[in-house]
């Protein structure tokens, strides 16, 4: 049976979703639509990605079992480590997948957007593994505040691009990438790095990491006896991550999804980035979702002290988990999520990505019963924000 929370023929979940795209670009949208699904039901593709993900990535990450962190907040918290994969974040599973389709398609150039670097370097990673260009758009802050990710790509052979408009950041490169994609409709292959962007983007990149929750329903038989958890908490900026985690619970109602987007300075701080409460429906980059946006329907500057966060949008598929109250959504402030980030680095040794400690953040705001099971997904590993933890520690 189709799930309802499925995109539809037509992109759609609910009323969000759909391609909102200039006419040049139709014919690259249509041929990927026409074909994605074709492909990654393949046999071909299944045993490529599939080996990859085990041999190249690392995969499965492990399921690990947070003593200490269970132990304060009286819960049985797991911990998805998708750190642990290679590039550090879930952001391989991604690329991996898209860069077997593109080759199915005979593309040869490959440019993405990137925020907090980690799609970047993902992307720059399976460009070199398969001999592809590779073209990165990069706002200009996020560069100077992401520089190791930067030197990552670099190394990797990709082409960095900053984004010199607008806020210089997230958004922009996505602008930027859509400009270039225009312009170069032949032979280039646009690698989306969340669930955001016209269909059939957010179907497939739900479908590339549903490989997170695949996972952590085994792991979870192996570990407590059953495949449900009765909470899985996750980030949302675009929310791929969060999109993978949720992706085989969407309709075990028994199971609560929590989403935490970025409250950057506090929600009515006028900077800050938690779309779901301060968005309105409209149509971003391509589809139709909920996103931040002033009185005429222009974008508003989002704002979090994490680069892969501050997007004004959020997925369509989120959009709609968000209206059907299918997921709970919460959100962290920037200094929530820093505390967050040093109290898992000091009782449990793991230093979390920014992004993946927002998550971690909402977890003094639940009251969670004797015995609850708790999945957080780890999205990232926090090399690339030493410099921010450096100048954010208390002496």
């Amino acid at each position: 049976m189709k799930s309802k929370f499925e995109a539809d023929k037509n992109g759609y979940y609910g009323q969000f979703g759909g391609a909102f795209i200039p006419e040049l670009l139709y014919p690259n949208v249509k041929e990927l639509e026409d074909n994605y699904l074709k492909i990654m039901e393949s046999d071909s593709f299944k045993k490529e990605f599939t080996s990859l993900l085990k041999d190249y990535v690392g995969r499965p990450s492990p399921l690990y079992y947070a003593k200490r962190l269970s132990e304060k907040y009286k819960a049985h918290i797991y911990l998805k480590r998708e750190d642990l994969n290679h590039t550090g974040a879930h952001k391989i599973n991604n690329t991996i997948g898209q860069i077997l389709i593109a080759k199915h398609l005979g593309k040869k150039r490959i440019i993405a957007e990137t925020g907090a670097g980690q799609h970047g370097v993902a992307t720059a990673t399976v460009c070199a593994l398969m001999n592809l260009e590779c073209v990165v758009f990069m706002g200009e802050i996020d560069i100077k505040r992401q520089a190791p990710n930067v030197a990552r790509m670099k190394m990797l052979g990709a082409t960095v691009v900053p984004a010199i408009s607008g806020s210089k950041t997230l958004k922009d490169a996505t602008n930027e990438a859509i400009r270039d994609w225009i312009g170069n409709p032949e032979d280039t292959y646009y690698l989306i790095g969340s669930v955001v962007g016209p269909h059939p983007y957010p179907d497939m990149v739900a479908r590339l990491q549903a490989v997170i929750s695949e996972e952590i329903k085994a792991q979870l038989v192996e570990k407590t006896g059953k495949e449900n958890p009765d909470t899985i908490i996750a980030c949302v900026g675009g929310g791929s991550n969060a999109a993978g985690a949720f992706y085989h619970y969407l309709d075990e109602n028994s199971v609560e999804l929590i989403a935490v987007e970025a409250a950057g300075l506090g929600v009515d701080s006028g900077e800050s980035a938690a779309t779901s409460v301060l968005g309105d429906v409209g149509v971003l980059h391509g589809s139709k979702t909920i996103l931040m946006q002033d009185e005429y329907g222009q974008v508003i500057e989002p704002y979090s002290i994490s680069a892969g966060l501050d997007y004004p949008g959020i997925g369509p598929l989120h959009a709609f988990l968000n209206e059907s109250k299918r997921a709970k959504f919460m959100n962290a402030t920037d200094s929530e999520a820093l505390n967050a980030a040093y109290e898992l680095t000091k009782i449990e040794g793991i230093i979390p990505a920014l992004e993946s400690a927002h998550a971690l953040a909402v977890l003094p705001k639940i009251d969670f019963k004797e015995n609850q099971v708790v999945v957080v997904n780890l999205s990232g590993r926090g090399d690339k924000d030493l410099e921010t933890y450096i100048k954010n520690l208390k002496k």
